[in-house]
């Protein structure tokens, strides 16, 4: 499994610990001796998918290059309220200036993780992908597909030159498409359609993907069967929620994109013990 950019990853931390700290850390400078070591531990406060581990390190190790991380768990496995995710052991200063940053970063993406986890275990008996979208938090992207994918859900395009992916915004602008432009050769193209009028217009130019945005399960299956083979792919999409994707999975779709594995996800409640 592909993993997160690890420069840009350091990037991201270091801009996290400087929006954080700040110059320094007044409090624990002056009240925690430099000499203070300690051994601290990840507490999980509820059950979740633990996401992560590798940037709270990382975290600990951009602060203070002498502590040491140890994870009792790997990314992608389930952890009961109550259990111990890993353990710390460093200077005191550099461990208590460094936690709110690490633990922001694995509450976050073990949410993400934990959220999509909840969609995948929802579609198991049908064969359709939980993809995530762009709606991710600025900056943090990488990091949130990343997510994404320790929960078992699969990546939609990260960025606009990935594929070509025409929306209902560019064909009131562009006043229809009747054809693909030439700069679609060799890239994948996906339409978004609204009904099977629609639909069946977009057959006729032989995209990869169409994706159906905001049909129900009805349509969605109406339009599997006016497909009739493999090709283009399809991809159901808008305001799908724990409570509808399981009827639209049955429908047939071969994807189904989520946004709120990202946009509205809540981070998993983790703290730092020291022991």
């Amino acid at each position: 499994m592909s993993c997160y950019n690890r420069l840009d990853t350091k990037d991201i931390i270091r801009r996290a610990l400087k929006e954080d700290i700040g110059e320094r850390d007044i409090t624990t400078t002056a009240i925690i001796p430099k000499s203070k070591y300690v051994k601290a531990l990840l507490l999980a406060k509820e059950d979740g998918i633990v996401c992560g581990l590798g940037i709270a390190a990382e975290v600990f190790k951009v602060k203070d290059k002498n502590i040491r991380f140890k994870p009792l768990i790997l990314d992608g496995q389930k952890i009961r309220k109550g259990g111990v995710i890993a353990h710390i052991f460093g200077r005191a200063q550099s461990i208590l200036t460094a936690e709110r940053v690490a633990l922001n970063f694995l509450s976050l993406l073990s949410g993400v993780a934990t959220k999509t986890r909840e969609y995948v275990d929802k579609v198991k008996p049908y064969k359709v992908k939980i993809l995530d979208t762009r709606k991710t938090l600025p900056g943090l992207r990488a990091l949130e597909k990343y997510a994404v994918r320790i929960g078992g859900g699969y990546n939609h395009r990260m960025r606009l030159d990935e594929m070509i992916l025409i929306k209902d915004n560019h064909l009131k602008v562009a006043r229809g498409c009747q054809r693909l432009p030439e700069v679609a050769r060799g890239c994948q193209v996906e339409i978004e359609v609204k009904n099977l009028r629609e639909f069946k217009d977009a057959l006729r130019l032989k995209p990869d993907i169409i994706m159906l945005d905001n049909m129900q399960a009805q349509e969605i299956k109406k339009a599997v069967m006016l497909r009739k083979g493999a090709k283009p792919r399809i991809e159901a999409s808008g305001n799908v929620n724990l409570n509808n994707v399981r009827e639209i999975a049955k429908a047939g779709p071969d994807m189904i994109s989520v946004g709120a594995l990202t946009h509205s996800v809540k981070a998993i409640d983790i703290s730092l013990e020291i022991e």
